[in-house]
This record gives structure tokens, sequence and C-alpha cells, in this order.
């Protein structure tokens, strides 16, 4: 796995470490099993971006912290220039750039995905709260609560994320896309 899932891992790790809570203890607030939380924490497979939010959202820190290991400072504005969000490449078909990176208390996370033609599988995946997603390139399939949806360039999407859900690039081509987890 890639050494940015590492330096997460080693995040999510310290965090629970600082706590002062169990493995168990952390995945039962975190409403997952103690074995994914573990597989999280170990580095070797993707984490995926909601969990990386609702850590976030659980335990009180900033989003931010867990992806870059930097804190946020910004309290009125924070501007991302283009190309400049803290990038997560979760897989080599999934790349996750922060556009709120810099705001402190941020109600909202912000993302540019790009997903790869090269993503052949859909994965779900579920997070508390609600989810919306601006197409800005290319076309892409999204799978929520067993409805599959095509969205192209300028089409929107709004769900409840605790459905599950999933998306995969479509056409031969990348996608592009505004995801906005509330």
């Amino acid at each position: 796995m890639n050494t940015q899932i590492k330096q997460i891992a080693e995040r999510l790790r310290g965090l629970r470490d600082a706590l002062d809570l169990s493995v168990s203890q952390a995945a039962e607030k975190c409403g997952i099993s103690e074995s994914d939380y573990l597989t999280y924490e170990s580095g070797e497979s993707d984490i995926p971006m909601s969990f990386i939010c609702q850590v976030a959202q659980t335990f009180g820190v900033e989003t931010t912290a867990l992806i870059s290991g930097e804190e946020p400072h910004a309290l009125s504005f924070f501007v991302t220039r283009r190309g400049t969000g803290a990038a997560v490449e979760r897989t080599k078909c999934y790349k996750y750039q922060s556009l709120a990176h810099g705001f402190k208390n941020a109600k909202a996370e912000p993302f540019e995905v790009v997903v790869d033609s090269c993503q052949q599988n859909m994965n779900l995946n579920t997070h508390a709260g609600q989810e919306f997603n601006l197409v800005l390139e290319g076309s892409m399939q999204i799978s929520i609560a067993g409805n599959d949806i095509v969205l192209n360039e300028g089409d929107s999407i709004y769900f409840d994320a605790t459905k599950p859900h999933g998306m995969k690039a479509i056409g031969g081509k990348n996608v592009k896309f505004l995801a906005v987890i509330v």
C-alpha cells in the first residue's frame, strides 16, 4: 500500500493511543467491527475517505489532521487554488483532493475526486450523514441502496450516505467530480 495510506494509519493509531482507547472501544465508537478498525490502522489496505471523516467527527479532530498531519488555521475563509488541495491517493484508481483542508471546524468536507477508468469493481461503503456529488468531467455510474444511476458532466446527486453507495468511471474515461460530505 502507498506511503500516504500508511501515514494516515499511523495517525489513526496515534489518535486512539492519545485518547487511551482500546481497539474495541474505538471500533465501537466508529460503528465498525474491530477487525475492520485493525485493518485500517495497519495501513495495509485502502482507508475509505468516509471513514476518515467519521473518525474526525467521532473524536473531535480535524479531517485535515488525519489526512496530512497538519492542523487547519483559517477561521474566516480559505482559498484552495487549482491542484493545491491536500491530496490523498487511496488507490491507483481513486484520488481525493481536500478543498477545505485549511479551514478550522469546517461543517462539510468538500473533495475533488478523480476515479480512473481502470477501476473495474464498485466498492460499496456507508458513512454517517449525507453526500452531494457533482460531475465535473466524464461520466460515472453510482449505486445507492441498490439503485444504479448514470451521471454525466453537469449532473449532480444528493443522497443519504448511510445507504450502501459506490461509484465508478464509465465510458472508458476518468471521471472527476465534486463530493461534499456533510
